[in-house]
């Protein structure tokens, strides 16, 4: 799992763009077909396996063309508790909006 605190955004979009080849390549996928398959413009694959850099639809657009869709179904969901005070915590919170 990335851990956004611990890498510049530029890190994040490489290690993307290297995944994202990788499975390509798994999958025996060139450039171009993915690019078909995907609605991608060939230029835009090429240069987000290059630099990282792509626009959130095209991104979205190869993961699904690669299987990947689901991925992004998690990005952004509410984190599980780490603990009990955690619980606790939000519990009360969530009474004192109440009481507004």
């Amino acid at each position: 799992m990335i851990d956004l605190l611990k890498q510049t955004p530029d890190a994040i979009c490489s290690g993307l763009a290297t995944r994202e080849r990788a499975r390509r390549r798994e999958q025996k996928i060139s450039q171009s077909e993915l690019a078909a398959k995907s609605g991608v413009s060939l230029g835009s694959l090429k240069r987000f396996e290059q630099t990282g850099q792509i626009s959130l639809e095209s991104l979205v657009k190869l993961a699904g063309a690669l299987g990947y869709s689901g991925d992004f179904s998690a990005l952004f969901e509410r984190k599980a508790y780490a603990s009990i005070e955690e619980v606790i915590a939000d519990a009360e919170a969530n009474r004192r909006k109440g009481q507004r």
